[in-house]
């Protein structure tokens, strides 16, 4: 165990160097390449940054407004049938929109519920095993400028449902 932690320190600084030292043997210019990329991301950043904002400022509203508890409250009856946790509702539909937004939930169903209730160890998979899917579209799609996304949001909201139900089933499994 030891071993791998001192492989984890070193492996970013390895492949940086490696990077730089293959560059320098194809007689690339290095420096200059670096300074193309980071000019193209900033391209980029500048491009997806309306997006962006849009995208938390509408999560943002959502859980200030109250809307997110109510409609929690709201389907608890049919969640709470399939074995759903109704506080993790609210979770799982801001996990589409933003992770930060949803990791500020997630420290509320802490508070209110603990990281060690079915809920809590519920909601914690659930954050590893879901993306981020409209945030997630919206930057790679801006980004390489994709305008056909034909089956991509069915399949991932498809991953997403799976993701969901393992959650579920490995939490109460655990517990």
């Amino acid at each position: 165990m030891n071993a791998l932690a001192h492989f984890s320190d070193i492996i970013i600084p390895v492949i940086i160097f490696y990077i730089v030292a293959y560059g320098l043997t194809s007689k690339v210019k290095v420096y200059e390449s670096f300074l193309k990329g980071a000019k193209d991301g900033l391209k980029i950043v500048v491009d997806i940054m309306p997006t962006l904002i849009g995208l938390m400022v509408a999560v943002g509203v959502l859980r200030a407004s109250g809307f997110l508890a109510f409609l929690g409250e709201l389907l608890a009856p049919l969640t709470e049938a399939v074995g759903v946790p109704a506080p993790i509702l609210p979770v799982l539909i801001v996990k589409l929109f933003s992770s930060s937004a949803a990791t500020g939930l997630v420290l509320d169903i802490f508070r209110e519920h603990g990281p060690d209730s079915l809920v809590g160890l519920t909601t914690s998979i659930l954050m590893s095993c879901t993306e981020t899917l409209f945030y997630t579209m919206s930057v790679y799609y801006l980004a390489a400028k994709v305008t056909k996304t034909r089956y991509t949001i069915p399949g991932a909201l498809l991953a997403t449902l799976a993701g969901t139900v393992m959650s579920i089933l490995l939490a109460r499994q655990i517990m």
